[in-house]
């Protein structure tokens, strides 16, 4: 497989550096063959005006972000809009000092596309929006014709006036009214207004009142509600629907306060009936979460009765019986043979990004996989972001002194005890503070 170098780049650097890629995926993807088959038929659900909501939990380092950027290229490239935000302590889904508004701002701001992966993909949709409108109107009439603007007017009012009738959705219309006036008529300063409006960046009613004459602005507490008219809008736009992703639920569960912890639980009960109950069309959501996060009865998700009730299995699930329908997805370890293929693979790029002669052979990759598996407390501790981490490192040696000896640095490495990567000693400590 021939991958291009920039991508190859960005991909050893960000495994290397212990993070998920955002491009390349398809390239390295090995196992979790079944979640990526049971989240695809939510896409499939989504586009035919359905909604869908999973949680999908796994330890630090389990491959949760990674299924996640995954899916995200997946739907992508069904002609999705894909947005994604990970949580902090400043991005939450409620607050009362804008932290829930600056989750809302993350999302719209990675807003992406297949021609636009990067994100910030808001005005790009606007625009198309508008040209395929006046595409289709060409189509039956003639630019040049005295009633040519009259009948684009009419398109697009018709696809503004269906989101009337959702809760914010007449102000949300009268934003893209306005977008389409200011296209039109060259303007760019009121088209940058309007973008600004759309990512909740105005502060205040009185600012947005001043400089676009409405006195609405996006907040805290009905965040959500503009993503659910921006998906049907999407549809209507062209696209297949709006898939959400949202990670690092583990700080909802660090959220110290208990009603506060509460009331951003509450907001994820709201979204999940949302979706569920068919009061949301054209909408995914997708969060990821450890376990400890999602099923701590004291202070993670099951600690909010009404989640706990909805997401807790039944009594026919158990370890080895994996029920990919159910709200919650939870990924067990890959295989030593699945690590194995993904360590193939990693060297095939290793070698097309250097440009050198592969020197690592079948048998020192079991060799390799034998002693990262092998290793003391590796049944508890080890995870594929710190075996790929220890492998790229592997590699990027070998490379640079081609003297050594690949299976003596295998084997000088494999005697010790494993320990938990970074992140989830950091958690680790974090949480020990919250025990009695």
């Amino acid at each position: 497989m021939m991958i291009p170098m920039r991508i190859a780049s960005a991909m050893m650097n960000s495994l290397k550096g212990g993070v998920v890629p955002r491009v390349g995926l398809p390239y390295i993807t090995v196992g979790r063959t079944q979640e990526i088959d049971a989240l695809l038929h939510d896409v499939e659900i989504i586009a035919d005006g359905g909604a869908s909501f999973r949680f999908v939990v796994g330890k630090y380092g389990s491959g949760k972000s990674f299924l996640l950027q995954t899916i995200r290229a997946h739907a992508m490239d069904r002609n999705f809009v894909v947005l994604d935000a990970d949580l902090s302590p400043e991005r939450r889904l409620h607050g009362t000092k804008g932290q829930g508004l600056a989750t809302y701002k993350e999302l719209v701001r990675n807003m992406s596309t297949k021609v636009r992966p990067e994100g910030g993909a808001l005005t790009l949709i606007l625009d198309k929006w508008i040209s395929s409108v006046q595409a289709e109107t060409a189509a039956q009439c003639s630019p040049d014709a005295p009633d040519f603007a009259k009948q684009v007017e009419q398109r697009i009012f018709s696809v503004i006036s269906s989101l009337n009738e959702l809760v914010h959705g007449f102000d949300f219309a009268k934003l893209l009214t306005m977008y389409y006036h200011a296209v039109t008529n060259d303007d760019d300063e009121t088209k940058a207004k309007v973008v600004k409006w759309f990512r909740g960046e105005y502060g205040t009613k009185t600012e947005a009142k001043q400089e676009l004459g409405v006195n609405i602005i996006i907040t805290d507490d009905d965040w959500y509600d503009y993503l659910k008219i921006f998906a049907l809008f999407l549809k209507k736009a062209g696209y297949s629907g709006m898939l959400i992703l949202i990670d690092e639920l583990v700080n909802l569960y660090k959220i110290t306060n208990s009603v506060t912890r509460q009331n951003n639980y509450e907001k994820i009960l709201t979204m999940y009936n949302d979706t569920l109950q068919g009061k949301a069309h054209y909408m995914g959501i997708i969060m990821g979460g450890t376990p400890q996060c999602i099923e701590d009865t004291r202070r993670g998700i099951f600690s909010y009765e009404a989640l706990r009730s909805r997401l807790a299995e039944g009594r026919f699930g158990r370890e080895g019986m994996k029920d990919m329908l159910a709200p919650v997805i939870r990924l067990v370890p890959l295989t030593y043979e699945e690590m194995l293929v993904l360590t193939e693979k990693l060297a095939d790029i290793h070698v097309q990004l250097y440009g050198y002669e592969q020197r690592i052979t079948q048998e020192e990759l079991i060799l390799f996989i034998q002693t990262e598996f092998g290793r003391i407390g590796a049944d508890s501790h080890i995870t594929p972001r710190e075996v790929i981490r220890d492998f790229i490192e592997l590699l990027d040696i070998s490379y640079q002194q081609p003297a050594l000896s690949i299976t003596e640095m295998i084997r000088s490495g494999g005697i010790c005890v494993a320990q938990p990567d970074a992140d989830a000693e950091a958690a680790a400590s974090e949480f020990a503070e919250f025990e009695i």
